[in-house]
């Protein structure tokens, strides 16, 4: 019986902790920053975990079971602030 395999280019763009939650890039982070606000810029330096919808999606990529954060995108992890 063929085994399943996991998508490789997602392995690339991604990182699972040890307790399954899924740690991924920010999108428009990488260069052409000058145009855009100082908080935002510092917002795609803190990491972002993915949701649990979101974390359903690629375990079925990945064939593994991912766990998904349950605290919205807002929240900061420093000092419990909202940003």
């Amino acid at each position: 019986m063929p085994k399943n395999k996991s998508h490789k280019g997602l392995l690339k763009c991604i990182r699972v902790s040890k307790s399954g939650l899924v740690k991924v890039g920010r999108a428009y982070a990488r260069h052409l920053k000058s145009h855009k606000p100082a908080a935002l810029v510092r917002q795609y330096r803190r990491g972002k975990y993915l949701t649990s919808s979101e974390a359903k999606r690629l375990s079925n990529m990945l064939h593994t079971r991912l766990r998904g954060g349950s605290r919205p995108v807002f929240w900061s992890n420093e000092a419990n602030n909202f940003i």
